[in-house]
């Protein structure tokens, strides 16, 4: 089989450090050997640390980023419950419409794309709501949002209410301190700034959201009391649940390890370093930036495309000649924005300078 090799440098799936492609192909073990346990319960270390919390419930679920939405809302919503959505994007959209499946009451506060969460405009939404979710790190727009102003703001209101974070294209590309920022509930995803292929979703849950649960949710595969009785265990030992994918956790601990190594302050620098490199080179090309200044994020850079250029041939091109993918936009922003991500193993200035000048081949400028 005959598998052509890409430079990943759209929204995601970036391209893996390779201690993360390594970490696939070591021998595989079985999802309750004493050997996998050990490396399952390393890598939810890691995961805490990175994150910023002390969450005992903090695992990888067996699904790629919207796995853990599904989890997040399945786990938390009872009929009825009200929900406040932040939306700014295409993944605050979801976000209403997965809560709107499980029945609550879904109020959205909708911002201009490309802008960041207005933490007053969020608190003015409802005075007592059950959840109120936001996404961190926008992936459809490269907005990055306060969520640690949100959350504390929250919290000082009241403590009835549970915050669920989005951090698909944070986690692993930027500092977080989830405990700090009084986040109940966050998950993500490993095929972006983690640095490892799509197949979990990194999860973590409170002990207050814990004490607030659906006691039983109505999807088996994302009920957290029998999830956590296979990864934390309890009094008879660890609970089967279903065949963990043993070979991505694998794979996600030495990814997690290469981080580590390197030291998560180094790798934000990296991911800024190599984001700044590129909005500098766009703007020298006359291109223009779409994410609003001040809250763009270095891991994921959204550009206009320019008058008159259609978006898929560049992209085409762009594929075609120089083996190098960058994203489309979404929504009402599909064919008027690109967007070119740096993370993880490719948050280098290298990467950022190939993506110029291939880019800059094809606009002939």
């Amino acid at each position: 089989m005959s598998v052509s090799e890409r430079t990943l440098l759209g929204p995601g799936p970036s391209n893996p450090y390779p201690e993360a492609t390594l970490g696939l192909a070591a021998p595989l073990l079985g999802h309750l050997d004493p050997e996998f346990i050990t490396l399952l319960e390393r890598a939810c270390g890691r995961l805490r640390s990175l994150w910023g919390t002390e969450n005992p419930l903090t695992l990888p679920l067996s699904g790629t980023g919207s796995l853990g939405m599904e989890t997040a809302f399945a786990n938390t919503v009872r009929d009825g419950d009200v929900v406040v959505v932040a939306v700014n994007g295409l993944f605050g959209e979801r976000m209403c419409e997965v809560a709107g499946r499980y029945g609550a009451e879904v109020v959205r506060v909708d911002h201009e794309w490309g802008r960041p969460v207005d933490v007053q405009r969020v608190l003015d939404a409802h005075p007592a709501p059950r959840i109120v979710a936001a996404v961190h790190a926008e992936t459809s727009t490269g907005v990055v949002s306060d969520i640690g102003a949100l959350g504390r703001a929250l919290r000082e209101r009241s403590d009835d209410t549970l915050l669920l974070a989005d951090c698909v294209t944070s986690l692993g590309g930027m500092p977080m301190a989830l405990d700090e920022w009084k986040v109940d509930i966050a998950y993500s995803g490993t095929q972006k700034c983690l640095g490892v292929a799509p197949g979990l979703a990194p999860f973590t849950f409170s002990e207050r959201a814990w004490e607030r649960r659906v006691q039983a949710p109505p999807v088996w595969y994302v009920d957290l009391g029998l999830l956590g009785a296979y990864v934390r265990g309890g009094p008879g030992g660890r609970a089967y649940h279903h065949t963990a994918p043993t070979a991505m956790v694998a794979s996600l601990d030495a990814g997690l390890a290469r981080i580590e190594e390197e030291g998560l302050e180094a790798v934000a620098a990296r991911h800024e370093a190599a984001g700044a490199r590129l909005r500098e080179g766009l703007l020298e090309m006359g291109l223009e930036l779409f994410a609003a200044e001040g809250h763009r994020l270095s891991q994921l850079t959204s550009v206009r495309v320019p008058e008159g250029v259609d978006s898929g041939k560049v992209r085409e091109r762009l594929l075609r000649e120089y083996g190098l993918e960058i994203g489309a936009g979404v929504g009402p922003y599909a064919a008027t924005v690109w967007r070119i991500g740096l993370m993880g193993h490719n948050a280098r200035l290298d990467r950022a300078e190939l993506a110029l000048a291939a880019l800059r081949r094809v606009l002939d400028r």
